[in-house]
């Protein structure tokens, strides 16, 4: 039966062989530079003034500091966006009790292996090829994917608990919505383009994939990671931080920079689909 092993590793002194890394992909946490970090930009006079018209001088300044933060790291953190907070509360809530609390037969009925299924509770794993036994190893997190957009074509496929998953991840993903096309009106004037551009390049229905990861505590952090190295190969994430958890790291110029929390900000990581050479 398929289930997660963080029930009974996450309160012990030291973590199971099936999540130790090979050295060369042990992180080196030491090495990881807390004196800078990607750029933070404020969205306040973008969203006070609305979107669609136009401030020269906000605007110009506004979409400067996004396209330097785009070519200088694909990262940067937006505060004043317009969401509210309590509601990017209540969903952070709502996804911190389906991972702690999802009743065990829900549980077994969206942890799966097969990467191809719609809703999916699942891991990730690298393969272990330095010991010549190609073993798969563990990443330290669990991770709960889903659909949604349009939303209320895919609100029934969502978990049942908890109770206000459905409604708040609704309310949530309308209000997401409107934020990456903002962002994606940005980056194109950005590009010296249209500002409807990137939208239309993606097309009229894009696939739009939420995905939360959930990190437990680790008591030898420095022998596994929560995720692997990697780069994400849609056009645009935009990521909630929980507060607490601490780990994004980035790399700039050869260095890996930590994405320390900023209390009600979001991540906008550039893509691969946009990465422009």
């Amino acid at each position: 039966m398929e289930t997660s092993s963080f029930e009974w590793t996450s309160s012990g002194d030291t973590i199971p062989s099936n999540f130790i890394l090979p050295e060369n992909k042990r992180p080196h946490l030491s090495q990881v530079s807390t004196l800078s970090s990607i750029p933070i930009i404020d969205l306040q006079s973008y969203t006070e003034n609305g979107s669609d018209k136009d401030d020269d001088v906000h605007s110009s300044s506004l979409v400067e500091k996004i396209s330097q933060a785009c070519e200088e790291y694909g990262f940067f953190q937006i505060i004043n966006h317009g969401i509210p907070e309590e509601l990017c509360n209540r969903m952070v809530d709502a996804i911190t009790k389906l991972f702690e609390l999802m009743p065990p037969e829900e549980r077994k009925q969206f942890f799966t292996t097969d990467f191809t299924k719609q809703v999916k509770l699942f891991n990730y794993y690298i393969t272990d090829y330095q010991s010549g036994t190609q073993d798969k190893v563990q990443m330290w997190s669990e991770s709960f994917s889903h659909p949604w957009h349009p939303i209320d074509d895919m609100r029934h496929l969502l978990p049942g608990n908890p109770p206000d998953y459905r409604e708040v991840f609704g309310d949530y993903a309308k209000e997401i919505y409107e934020l990456m096309n903002r962002l994606l009106r940005l980056i194109s004037q950005g590009l010296g383009l249209e500002k409807e551009c990137l939208k239309r390049r993606l097309g009229e229905n894009p696939t739009l994939k939420a995905q939360s990861n959930y990190y437990p505590p680790c008591p030898e952090p420095e022998l596994t990671l929560g995720l692997s190295v990697h780069t994400d190969f849609n056009a645009l994430t935009v990521l909630r931080q929980s507060q607490g958890v601490t780990g994004l790291q980035v790399i700039k110029d050869g260095e890996w920079v930590a994405v320390d929390f900023v209390p009600n900000a979001f991540v906008i990581n550039l893509g691969d689909q946009i990465q422009v050479n």
